[in-house]
């Protein structure tokens, strides 16, 4: 059985990789990492490290892409593949501090359910954003986190670096995958992201926003089965 490390992005937890889990039982053990009380990017990584003993094949969705390339970074003989979901490698952005202060405000003075609200209509398709049963499970997911943790994960992305230069290191299969219509993730960054990475593949998720394990379990599924079953 193979080791696979599955890390969640902003605000979600091992509820968001359960299809994952699931489909991938035969032949992967499947372990997800509670990173939640981390204000560090390279304290996620750690933890993440710590998880599992020996080689693990790590995948890893927007935040937790991050988080997977800063275990590459830290311990690259740990780490037999990768794959990449709807994420980016550039570092903070011209007003991403206020963009962001909006967000932790609102949970601090309004409650993370006010969080939930927002973010998750921002996050899937827009044909979806009226979805309760996609988008129910996922308010529930972003409520069972506190304010303080959350602005300890904003806290985490503002300190972000630039990883650009450590894509053209990374010597192991990998799966570099984006949902079509992603409002935050665009497919132009992500073929960009895979022409610096040598030997990477791009794969696009049809109909499906950023949270592509909760809008297209089947399809995020079978690309994870394909690239788990890549040869070294």
């Amino acid at each position: 059985m193979i080791n696979l490390l599955l890390l969640p992005g902003l605000l979600c937890d091992e509820s968001y990789w359960a299809p994952q889990r699931t489909a991938l039982a035969d032949i992967a053990e499947t372990w997800v990492p509670d990173y939640r009380s981390a204000d560090r990017l390279e304290e996620m990584a750690q933890i993440s490290l710590g998880v599992v003993d020996g080689p693990i094949a790590v995948a890893g969705h927007s935040m937790g892409a991050r988080v997977a390339l800063e275990m590459w970074r830290g311990a690259p003989e740990r780490i037999t593949r990768l794959a990449l979901f709807d994420f980016s490698v550039v570092p903070v952005a011209e007003g991403e501090h206020t963009s962001r202060q909006v967000m932790t405000d609102l949970s601090k003075n309004e409650g993370i359910g006010a969080v939930a609200e927002k973010w998750v209509a921002s996050m899937v398709h827009p044909d979806r954003v009226g979805d309760a049963s996609l988008t129910d499970p996922l308010h529930s997911m972003v409520n069972t986190y506190t304010p303080e943790q959350h602005a300890g994960q904003i806290n985490a992305l503002l300190n972000r670096v630039s990883l650009w230069p450590l894509l053209p290191t990374i010597t192991v299969p990998t799966l570099v995958a984006v949902g079509r219509q992603d409002p935050w993730r665009s497919l132009e960054h992500h073929l960009e992201m895979v022409e610096a990475i040598p030997g990477a593949r791009l794969e696009v998720i049809e109909d499906s926003g950023h949270m592509v394990s909760a809008e297209q379990p089947e399809a995020m599924s079978r690309l994870l089965r394909e690239w788990l079953e890549w040869e070294q």
